[in-house]
């Protein structure tokens, strides 16, 4: 896999600090059923890092310590770390919103049967990946058969009440380009995906995201072997939004990778950029929130995937 990050470090994206810490983003592990073109993790099957207990218990910690009331949870595929339902049944317990960032496919894997009746009876709010409401478009980015399966899942999350009016149980799923282009606008996009997936496959959903393709890790590399990588640098620089700046998901989130060490963003955490204190990375265990505020944000030249055009986040568009 081609290295992006010696053709990302020298920058001239603008310098941004930190707000007040809202989110706390956990990555569980990078263990996936599926092995997707355009993942920033290069999450897989054969991926070994996974998040352990005593690891999880210094997430618990945190949460407590400062107060945080978002746990965004991450892979890979979270569901398939071991220790996935207990931080979740922890941390609904006191009262923190949790997110759940599902592939959809994995509610159909081995062990996963109750999953879905899981996640509605917590309440957890479902982020599911779905780059296309077109078969051909995402086999073709994700794999064979991917689209009939995570249709089959939503079904079943249907079932369980996410996606339904008035049930509480919110299922918004995720849009990326399949190509080296920006996203189209969300909320046609959503009218596009609603009309379609009801009419096609009768299923229904609460709203969509729009996200860019990071130009790091798989994604990253499929550029640079195909000669895109300038081009698409040159694309996102190009429609760069200064308005942006001011709410994107790095001023007011960490995330935290499977070993509990802390990164302004997941891209971040991708591109090995941590948080450090005097040139040591620093470990969940040794950081309270008020150490981050006004700190200034590690940037590179993959921030502009989150300022370009409506701008982009783990919560979509952001104008």
């Amino acid at each position: 896999m081609h290295a992006t990050l010696p053709l990302l470090a020298a920058t001239d994206f603008p310098m941004i600090k930190r707000d007040r810490l809202e989110t706390l983003q956990v990555n569980l592990g990078y263990l996936c059923n599926q092995s997707c073109l355009h993942c920033h993790v290069s999450a897989g099957p054969t991926r070994k890092e996974n998040m352990q207990e005593e690891t999880i218990e210094d997430v618990i910690r945190f949460l407590v310590d400062n107060n945080i009331k978002k746990l965004d949870l991450t892979g890979g595929a979270p569901e398939l770390n071991p220790h996935f339902r207990y931080l979740v049944k922890t941390a609904t317990a006191m009262g923190i919103h949790v997110i759940d960032r599902c592939n959809l496919t994995v509610l159909h894997e081995q062990g996963q049967e109750d999953t879905a009746d899981f996640l509605a009876q917590h309440k957890i709010e479902i982020v599911a990946s779905l780059p296309c409401y077109l078969e051909e478009n995402v086999d073709g980015q994700r794999g064979n058969g991917v689209f009939q399966t995570s249709v089959s899942a939503i079904k079943l999350l249907n079932r369980s009440g996410y996606g339904l009016a008035g049930s509480g149980l919110e299922l918004n799923l995720m849009y990326n380009p399949v190509g080296a282009h920006l996203p189209p606008a969300q909320k046609q996009l959503e009218k596009d995906y609603k009309k379609e997936l009801n009419n096609r496959y009768g299923i229904t959903f609460n709203n969509l995201y729009t996200l860019t393709n990071m130009p790091i890790k798989r994604f990253g590399s499929t550029l640079i072997s195909k000669g895109e990588f300038d081009g698409y640098m040159a694309l996102l620089k190009s429609a760069y939004q200064n308005a942006n700046l001011e709410t994107v998901m790095c001023r007011n989130l960490i995330s935290v990778d499977w070993q509990g060490y802390v990164y302004d963003c997941d891209f971040n955490q991708m591109l090995d950029l941590p948080i450090t204190d005097a040139g040591t990375r620093v470990h969940l265990r040794d950081l309270s929130s008020g150490r981050l505020n006004k700190k200034d944000i590690i940037v590179a030249d993959h921030c502009y995937g989150c300022t370009a055009g409506q701008g982009s986040s783990c919560g979509g568009a952001l104008v």
